[in-house]
């Protein structure tokens, strides 16, 4: 069987799986009490069953086991493998966690030991770390020391996997910038010929779809802390595995893929400082938020976030494109500048960390002002 005809396989595969099982898994759901309420915080004004990652993990895990008698042999490399495997154990963690979370509740504390004790596998079991940093007007790969690779490796992966999870507040908004940065992932991957990438996001991929199915407003099922958790470790996972080691990618890229859920977090992080509230305290001021305050609807504040992601995306996939190139350094600065203004502007704009301040927009319009006296001076 061809590479090409696997790969379609199994994404049909993997749709059909999740079409099939996200309806059992609602009403698993239902049945064992895993229910989100409405309050506040939350725009559903219903119950809703929960647990809905179970679906997204039973496509990618079910595809994957009946694909392997069909996968030609020089694909499955002891390394390729290993990769497997460990995105099989540690989300296999991580997807139990969820589940036990979307039914119990759990402390934000059980919750990160749990993320990091899938994170500790994947570095500890299989000896999967960040092991080369490729920085803007570096010359090389620069390698890191096991002291430094360990935890910087477990805290890339807990990190991301709990970006995903703070902007699941809208149908389908989850699910879908998932998808776009797999996708981003996918495409990147087949450029570079990285097989078992290929393999595992189109698997991925092809159960986010078929979840959205039922996610997308209105929504029918949620896909929970399970879905969020396990998107975000997949996310973390095959965004490390794929760059890490490869000398013509610098390591803007990964964070350009997953640009909307870090820019979100990090854009929290700041709120809560300059609020002087703790943290992980949950508020109201996400993007998502933010955007349904100027007046958008639910779908297309969605809508407007996937297209945020997936320029991220193809800003991703453009850097790594040209970081071949003699000006590939001075790109790459480029773009985060422009990419870093961008964001700064848009978060003032909606008002995502402070509603009044606005420094970088009134600085624009000042010089704006300025240049209007002058040119009023010179005629």
């Amino acid at each position: 069987m061809s590479a090409g005809l696997l790969y379609t396989i199994g994404f049909i595969l993997s749709v059909i799986i999740a079409l099939v099982m996200t309806p059992l898994v609602k009403k698993f759901a239902f049945k064992v009490g895993a229910i989100d309420k409405p309050n506040y915080r939350k725009v559903h004004t219903r119950i809703m069953p929960r647990m809905g990652g179970l679906a997204i993990y039973a496509a990618f895990v079910v595809g994957l086991l009946l694909l392997m008698p069909f996968i030609p042999d020089g694909m499955l490399t002891e390394t390729n493998m290993n990769l497997i495997w460990a995105m099989l154990a540690g989300g296999t963690i991580i997807i139990v966690l969820g589940a036990f979370d979307d039914r119990l509740e759990l402390s934000a504390k059980v919750k990160l030991l749990g993320q990091i004790a899938a994170a500790c596998v994947v570095v500890f079991v299989f000896d999967i770390k960040i092991d080369f940093l490729n920085f803007p007007f570096g010359d090389a790969m620069q390698p890191i020391a096991s002291w430094l690779s360990i935890p910087l490796t477990i805290f890339w992966i807990v990190g991301v996997t709990n970006a995903i999870n703070l902007i699941d507040g809208l149908d389908g908004l989850a699910a879908g910038v998932s998808g776009i940065a797999i996708g981003t992932i996918l495409v990147m991957a087949i450029i570079m010929g990285n097989i078992p990438i290929i393999l595992l996001s189109t698997l991925l991929l092809g159960g986010i779809v078929g979840f959205l199915f039922f996610n997308f407003h209105p929504a029918k099922i949620f896909m929970g802390d399970s879905g969020a958790l396990f998107l975000g470790f997949c996310l973390a996972m095959l965004s490390m595995i794929s760059f890490k080691q490869i000398t013509i990618v610098s390591f803007v890229t990964p964070l350009l893929i997953i640009g909307v859920p870090l820019s979100d977090t990090f854009f929290a992080i700041i709120r809560r400082l300059v609020n002087k509230r703790p943290i992980f305290a949950p508020d109201k001021g996400h993007l998502h938020h933010c955007l349904q305050e100027l007046g958008f609807s639910h779908r297309k504040t969605v809508l407007i976030i996937w297209g945020v992601a997936a320029i991220f995306g193809g800003f991703a996939i453009l850097q790594s494109t040209v970081v071949q190139s003699n000006a590939a350094n001075w790109i790459t600065f480029l773009v985060i500048c422009l990419v870093m203004l961008c964001l700064q502007i848009g978060a003032e704009l909606i008002g995502i960390v402070d509603k009044t301040r606005r420094p970088v927009i009134n600085f624009l319009n000042r010089m704006r002002l300025r240049l209007k006296v002058d040119a009023d001076r010179t005629k």
